[in-house]
């Protein structure tokens, strides 16, 4: 049945692209309602988890309980995925996003547009989470190198309500070009978002009462002229509804309204979060193709805060309902979750106080400096010769809390499949790396750096200075050993530079495990310093 669908969607797609006759949309002059709910930068969180300050937070089958509710209570709802499924916790990682999958199945998506995470996996592996998938793949801008869809991944699809339908197009931030796995996206096209939208919204008005977009490309400050991610696709592409947005895991408290250059009509732009940890609730009215009401918000999963009383006792409360999980739900993600506990429950080691990762793409952090000495220890000891280490802070994904320190948490807070390698480069292309900094400040590529190393960046001019290698300036003519993982030294997160090498070696070691043997090695408590290498101002 999953494969027939499939089909029929490939059909009806070839269908409108040759101009054939498609049903009658809405009557005229008549309000419909929408409800759509929507996650973004889900990340492999296939049950409840422990997130700062509390455990028991988030997980497919308490969101399942929430959509079911919202189900019974509107006769029409639409429930989106705005990309980046694949990458988090063990119990996803270790499966290849198979529980994920299974959860969003239980709990009916209707669609995922496609996020830079997406390309984590390799062409194979992607393939078979699209087959195991019930609801269509989406990414109209990213396409083979002749020009043609990624297989079986569809560029819109329309959802028919009876009454109206809807066309969701799905597109991806085109920095992924620079952020993907360089092996999996060598193929691969990235054409501009707005100008992909632009092509195809005219088309879609034709075929369904509104247009969405899910798109996976980020909220980020300026708007108009300067605007960037997700604020370009409101303000350049007239005729959509709706932007719903993934990538910058950002926590809106109210929609951000961007007036279209072209209509003159406010667009509004929605981001829910990230993990699962909120369900985006969009309420939505229309009527002759146009916009007529929005209302909006985030919804918790079991999201808690802490609350310390007079006499020192911690209390847990949660922010909102508490939303029993579904059982039938939870029942099929146990079996991942038990195996992974029999390989990941043993205790490492105690940290004194949270390492948290909050500010980790912004600045040096406690957690950044301890992810960043682990390559460095690790590759000394095995008499590689690094004279330090460089991490991107995208890589660092979740805190470490106080307490002891289970073996899964290191494969939460570093869950991609990376190796610990050294990297030979000549001063000159080291002064290009440290020269590229000031760019990936509040980025994935921002900079976490080793003991040895220190330097400022300034914001405001773009530029970086006092860059000290152990204590002395950068030798252009001198070659310098560098330990990373091995995402970075196949250029990624933009950092080509490290392919401009004089020589690689792969420990072939994952960057998990060199973290965990660091922390033995430390005596097993550790305790966070932010160690002042670098300066961001």
């Amino acid at each position: 049945m999953k494969n027939l669908f499939k089909v029929l969607m490939l059909i009806s797609l070839v269908a409108v692209f040759i101009g054939c006759a498609s049903s009658p949309i809405s009557m005229p002059d008549v309000e419909h309602n929408l409800v759509i709910l929507h996650t973004n930068d889900y990340h492999g969180h296939p049950s409840a988890f422990y997130d700062y300050p509390a455990g028991g937070q988030g997980g497919l089958p308490a969101q399942a309980t929430y959509v079911n509710a919202v189900r019974a209570a509107n006769p029409n709802v639409l429930v989106l995925s705005a990309g980046d499924l694949n990458t988090g916790r063990p119990e996803s990682n270790f499966f290849k996003a198979e529980p994920d999958i299974i959860g969003h199945n239980f709990i009916g998506y209707d669609a995922l547009a496609m996020g830079n995470h997406e390309f984590d996996p390799n062409f194979e592996q992607m393939q078979k989470q699209i087959a195991d998938s019930d609801f269509p793949w989406l990414c109209a801008n990213v396409v083979n190198k002749d020009g043609s869809y990624i297989d079986n991944v569809l560029p819109y699809t329309i959802k028919d309500f009876g009454d109206f339908k809807v066309a969701i197009i799905g597109l991806l931030d085109v920095g992924t070009e620079k952020t993907g796995s360089p092996a999996n996206i060598e193929n691969l096209m990235f054409r501009d978002e707005v100008e992909v939208a632009n092509e195809l919204v005219p088309m879609l008005k034709k075929q369904a009462d509104i247009v969405i977009a899910l798109v996976h490309m980020g909220i980020y400050g300026e708007d108009g002229d300067n605007a960037e991610g997700s604020k370009r696709i409101a303000a350049q592409v007239p005729g959509v509804a709706l932007v719903i947005d993934g990538h910058t895991h950002t926590k809106l408290e109210e929609p951000v309204m961007v007036k279209n250059e072209v209509t003159g009509n406010n667009v509004a732009v929605v981001q829910a979060g990230y993990w699962g940890l909120f369900v985006g609730n969009a309420s939505l009215s229309f009527m002759n193709g146009e916009v007529t009401g929005l209302d909006w918000r985030m919804d918790p999963i079991n999201v808690k805060w802490r609350e310390k009383l007079d006499d020192g006792t911690k209390v847990y409360h949660f922010v909102g309902e508490e939303l029993k999980e579904d059982a039938a739900l939870a029942a099929l993600i146990q079996p991942y979750v038990d195996k992974v506990d029999a390989v990941l429950d043993g205790v490492i080691g105690t940290a004194t106080a949270p390492f948290l990762n909050d500010d980790t793409r912004k600045m040096e952090t406690a957690i950044g400096d301890m992810v960043a000495d682990s390559m460095l220890w690790y590759a000394n000891s095995q008499n590689l010769g690094a004279d330090f280490a460089f991490q991107n802070g995208g890589g660092i994904r979740t805190s470490i809390a106080d307490g002891d320190i289970q073996k899964r948490t290191i494969y939460e807070v570093l869950p991609f499949d990376n190796s610990v390698m050294t990297v030979t480069m000549k001063g000159s292309d080291v002064i290009a790396l440290f020269d590229q900094t000031p760019a990936a400040v509040t980025h994935g590529a921002m900079p976490q750096v080793s003991e040895g190393v220190s330097f400022t960046i300034d914001t405001a001019t773009g530029t970086v200075s006092d860059v000290l290698i152990n204590g002395s300036p950068i030798d252009p003519a001198k070659e310098y050993v560098i330990a990373t993982n091995s995402y970075l030294a196949s250029g990624g997160d933009g950092y080509k530079v490290f392919k401009n090498n004089v020589g690689v070696y792969d420990s072939s070691l994952m960057q998990r495990d060199a973290f965990i043997d660091y922390v033995v090695y430390l005596g097993g408590s550790i305790t966070p310093e932010v160690k002042g290498r670098f300066e961001v101002k």
